[in-house]
């Protein structure tokens, strides 16, 4: 059962270690790795192109646009689609893009950041469910980077983030023991629109027109 963890501020998870049961998770993964066209990016980071230190695939309607890369439209395979039917029936939303990073063992990670592009709305609302070895997931308080939060993502394991977490949080997978296994984070979001996209101000906001 996903339980509710507050960060205040507006911020919150929502967090089942054991949501999929381990023989399915099994399944899913080796289905997973067989299935994702699975490959290794290029990012801009602090200005310069680096090599992303995991693999990527990804599947959605819409290019989706970071770090000065954009993912083009893909369409997802037949076990990612089934289990992002079940993830929408658990979090109660749907979504429309897919992003899939596999670390190879512990020395892959991913640095601290936010999902915060404009073409996710203000507030929005991530799942992440885990697959293979267990690493830890470090949430770190933007205005405050003393304030740290430390969740152990298991096999199996989904968490949903939402609220204003995106804009007052980073989140980051550290590295770990080189000989740690293999994991695989699949994290779903709703794209209202393509990179570029912003939200129509308030009435109030918006320039008089002429009669």
């Amino acid at each position: 059962m996903l339980r509710i963890i507050d960060l205040k501020g507006g911020s919150w998870l929502r967090y089942d270690p054991t949501w999929l049961p381990v023989e399915e998770a099994d399944a899913l993964l080796t289905a997973l790795l067989a299935e994702v066209a699975w490959e290794e990016r290029t990012i801009v980071a602090l200005g310069q192109e680096i090599v992303q230190p995991r693999l990527m695939g990804w599947a959605g309607e819409l290019p989706y646009r970071y770090s000065g890369q954009t993912l083009p439209p893909r369409a997802a395979g037949p076990a990612l689609a089934a289990i992002q039917a079940r993830i929408e029936a658990a979090a109660a939303t749907s979504f429309n893009h897919a992003v899939l990073n596999r670390y190879r063992d512990g020395r892959d990670h991913i640095a601290r950041h936010a999902d915060n592009e404009p073409e996710l709305g203000r507030e929005p609302l991530i799942a992440a469910l885990s697959l293979g070895a267990t690493r830890s997931f470090v949430l770190e308080l933007k205005r405050r980077r003393a304030v740290k939060r430390t969740l152990r993502l298991p096999h199996g394991s989904l968490l949903i983030m939402g609220g204003a977490l995106q804009h007052q949080w980073r989140h980051s997978l550290p590295k770990a023991p080189p000989e740690t296994g293999e994991r695989i984070n699949l994290t779903l979001r709703w794209l209202r629109g393509p990179p570029g996209w912003r939200a129509e101000p308030p009435s109030w906001q918006r320039e008089p027109t002429t009669p």
